[in-house]
């Protein structure tokens, strides 16, 4: 077959996959969700087993469940009174809004300036809250969905060896795919549970400081920056901005800033900014690459693309998964040679399976037949 057949199947194949993952997201993204937080609970369960002497691993499994479902269900609740603490104040914030736009258009001589609720409620405002309205309406529907995936995924879980054995009867070709679905496990479930431990550590630093900084609602911010740090470099840049965007409407300020009313607002907000941009660039740059090593090894222009694209695809799903989902297409690719070129270009180092781990599948083929021999 010429290079240019080769090529154009490529394409045509990528364009019925992509097709294929937008119509039917409805369905595979809840179910994706569901996979990798279902990863996510097994990997807190193996911590939990490791670390206790005497709990089995289905007993750690059972408390790695209620764990997380109290951690969600927590969080459900900070939401909820965060936006209605925010709700009691909603006049306080808007004439503090009205007043910055105001200033706005001041120093820049503009005369005429709108109103929040002018900006709220024109088309283009409409048009923009009605889709991210429709986008969480879909998200938090799915919840149920989700949760009946993951107790499935469960109650499936003890099946699988034996569905693999039946699948590949071959014991070499069984080998392969199994350490092939190990590696892909493995580091999937550490980056999940890493991004985890990363996100509840900025999260508690970051409400210490907005606690001392004087922020309201401090912890729904932190609850929503804890969500925000699971979307790869955009949403540690937007953990970042919206603290200091709250400030910046803040209806009182502390007493420790200047007295000076227009001062005293942007000197508070720039002061959040920074405060909070501290812990995100010190604990990504140095903390999250030394816990999560060549887990994800994604090269930073992959990560970018991956993000826009999952959520063009999936949306906000797409977005949370995009990294763990590039990850898995890695490995995946790496395994074919003829698609290897793929995951050379994905990975950082251009080694997609990682140092010396590229005779991985064979290795453990060979050592199970020396055992059974």
């Amino acid at each position: 077959m010429s290079r240019a057949a080769t090529t154009g199947i490529w394409i045509i194949a990528t364009g019925v996959i992509v097709a294929f993952l937008y119509w039917t997201r409805a369905i595979l993204a809840p179910f994706a969700l569901a996979v990798f937080l279902f990863l996510t609970i097994e990997g807190f369960a193996t911590m939990i087993d490791n670390w206790s002497r005497f709990l089995k691993i289905g007993h750690a499994r059972i408390l790695a469940i209620l764990l997380v479902l109290g951690g969600f269900i927590g969080f459900i609740g900070l939401m909820a009174n965060g936006i209605a603490e925010f709700g009691r104040d909603a006049g306080e914030y808007e004439n503090k809004i009205n007043g910055l736009i105001q200033d706005a258009y001041g120093l820049v001589h503009m005369t005429g300036a709108p109103t929040l609720q002018e900006l709220l409620f024109n088309e283009t405002g409409q048009r923009f809250f009605a889709t991210i309205a429709n986008a969480t309406g879909d998200l938090s529907g799915d919840v149920m969905l989700i949760l009946i995936y993951v107790a499935f995924l469960f109650l499936a879980q003890s099946g699988w060896t034996q569905k693999l054995d039946n699948i590949f009867p071959e014991f070499e070709a069984r080998a392969q795919v199994r350490e092939v679905g190990d590696e892909a496990r493995r580091g999937i479930e550490t980056y999940l549970w890493t991004q985890t431990v990363i996100s509840a550590l900025i999260t508690a630093l970051t409400y210490g400081t907005l606690i001392l900084l004087g922020v309201k609602n401090a912890l729904f911010l932190s609850a929503l920056i804890f969500v925000l740090n699971y979307i790869p470099t955009v949403g540690s840049i937007v953990a970042a901005l919206v603290p200091a965007l709250f400030a910046l409407v803040q209806p009182s300020m502390p007493g420790w800033v200047p007295d000076a009313p227009l001062e005293q607002t942007y000197v508070y907000a720039a002061t959040v900014l920074a405060a909070v941009s501290f812990w995100q660039f010190s604990i990504g740059n140095f903390v999250q690459p030394r816990m999560m090593g060549e887990t994800l090894n994604l090269s930073s222009l992959v990560v970018l693309l991956a993000l826009a694209v999952w959520g063009v695809i999936w949306g906000i799903p797409g977005m949370f998964l995009s990294a763990p989902l590039t990850v898995l297409m890695m490995i995946l690719f790496a395994q074919s040679d003829a698609t290897r070129w793929i995951a050379i270009l994905l990975s950082s180092d251009g080694n997609p399976q990682g140092k010396g781990e590229s005779q991985a599948p064979r290795d453990a083929v060979d050592a199970a037949q020396e055992g059974g021999a």
